[in-house]
């Protein structure tokens, strides 16, 4: 019984476990000529937004108004691996499609999403590699 506990003792892998959760995707809504914020500028408004997947359930986002930033967060993508299809609305008007392979993985006793695939269909944007905000150019 002794050699058994042991065996069993020695086979145990022993780890700091970690936790990283996946990134939001923020997107700021601007016009393309001037740069301004649509949503800031008065030409949208944050109840008109819909987020929505590929069978038109709604999806959760945040948006963002402190200190008038006007950004809109999905929060919901790579808590497990999946593949998501979203249709960014606003006033019922298409502004942009998101689609996204997320894969949750477990390494080294750590948890963290990869993402594999990442597209933003139907809007021209740019992404900051500095703040990872997602600007959609609207003309």
């Amino acid at each position: 019984m002794l050699v058994f506990f042991l065996m069993t003792a020695c086979s145990d892998e022993v780890c700091d476990a970690c936790f990283t959760p996946p990134n939001y995707f923020i997107f700021e809504i601007v016009d393309a000529d001037t740069g301004e914020n649509l949503f800031t500028n008065g030409s949208f408004k944050p109840e008109d937004i819909e987020v929505l997947d590929a069978s038109d359930h709604p999806v959760d986002y945040r948006f963002i108004e402190e200190n008038n930033i006007n950004l809109i967060e999905i929060h919901t993508i790579g808590w497990k691996t999946e593949t998501v299809n979203y249709r960014i609305n606003i006033a019922k008007e298409n502004i942009f499609d998101l689609y996204v392979v997320a894969e949750r993985l477990s390494e080294d006793c750590c948890s963290f999403t990869k993402y594999h695939e990442i597209e933003i269909s139907n809007a021209e944007f740019d992404l900051s590699t500095e703040t990872g905000i997602y600007t959609i150019l609207i003309d």
